[in-house]
This record gives C-alpha cells, sequence and structure tokens, in this order.
C-alpha cells in the first residue's frame, strides 16, 4: 500500500529551481491514529538502488514535475533529510507551481513510499502508538499547498544554493495524506 507524507517550506528562483526538505529526520508527526517519526537513512535504500522517484503536485501521476531518471529531480539525504532540488518543467502545471511557490500559496512537501517488511517499528507510548520509519522505498516526493507534518521546506532560487543557510535560516513544514 502507497503511503504519503510530507511537510515544508518550498522557495522558488529566477532559473525555475526548486529546492527544499522533503522529509524531515526526527521529527515526530501527529497523524491522528498515531504518531511518526522518519529516522535518518530511511531513504539510503531507494537512492542507493537507482530507482526512478517521480516529482509531483499534490501526488497527481498527471502533474509531473521531474524524475531521477530524467536528471531533473535531484535527491540526497543530509544529516536533516531527505533534500532535493527539482528543475521545473516549461509546462503548465512547472509554470504555475513557480508561481504559487514564490507568492507562498504553495510552501510544503510530502512524500509517497512503501515500507518493506522489517522497514518500520512500531512502539505504545502511553496512550500513544509511534511508527518510526526506519527503510522505506521512496516512489515520489510532491509539492503541495496543505502539508500535515510541520518540518519540510521548499525554495524557488535563482543562485546557487547554500543547504547550510537555507536549513537555519527557513521554517520548516510536513504534510501527511492517506
Amino acid at each position: 500500500m502507497l503511503e504519503l507524507r510530507g511537510h515544508g517550506t518550498l522557495k522558488a528562483t529566477g532559473n525555475k529551481t526548486l529546492h527544499g526538505i522533503a522529509a524531515v529526520f526526527n521529527s515526530e508527526a501527529n497523524l491522528g491514529q498515531f504518531s511518526e517519526i522518519v529516522r535518518p537513512g530511511a531513504f539510503a535504500k531507494s537512492l542507493a538502488t537507482g530507482s526512478n522517484i517521480r516529482a509531483l503536485y499534490h501526488h497527481d501521476g498527471s502533474a509531473l514535475l521531474g524524475t531521477t531518471r530524467g536528471g531533473t529531480l535531484q535527491l540526497r539525504e543530509t544529516p536533516h533529510g531527505l533534500a532535493f532540488e527539482l528543475a521545473l518543467p516549461d509546462t503548465t502545471h512547472g509554470r504555475d507551481l513557480a508561481i504559487l511557490v514564490d507568492r507562498g500559496d504553495v510552501a510544503g512537501c510530502s512524500f509517497g513510499f512503501t515500507v518493506p517488511d522489517g522497514g518500520d517499528r512500531w512502539e505504545e507510548r502511553g496512550q500513544t502508538l509511534v511508527r518510526e520509519l526506519l527503510t522505506v522505498d521512496l516512489v515520489e516526493i510532491t509539492l503541495t499547498s496543505d502539508p500535515a507534518y510541520q518540518d519540510t521546506t521548499v525554495a524557488l532560487r535563482n543562485k546557487p544554493f547554500d543547504m547550510a543557510n537555507f536549513i537555519h535560516c527557513n521554517s520548516h513544514w510536513l504534510e501527511t495524506c492517506r
């Protein structure tokens, strides 16, 4: 079953490149029936296998923004989380999204994944059920206006990106969708 999660502060630049954090490590999110934490290394296997991971708008497959296979989406794990850089396409979705990010209307990220056997750990903490994501099979990242997690980021830029400065100077959001 494909699961969707997200967060972020999205920004864009004149060259129509988006960057941000699609998932923040060690940040607990209340998903209603349980809380969830993405642990460092959760995406390492997906990134190492060279799987084709897509960038979408609102988890909509017809709103394709880029792919790792096409080289228009770059993903990497940092100590903070799953960082991305996305070259927006010159399409209706790409142009509209650049404007929405620039205005601040779209400021969050999400991600879609499946969990392989042994890829998560569940624990009861008092009245709260907590799920830790240890290893996931990443399918997509998504840019969204309605994030549920409170720690992701997205930004539009036209000059070289300084990840350390970005992490320290921006608020973060996360989203969860089912």
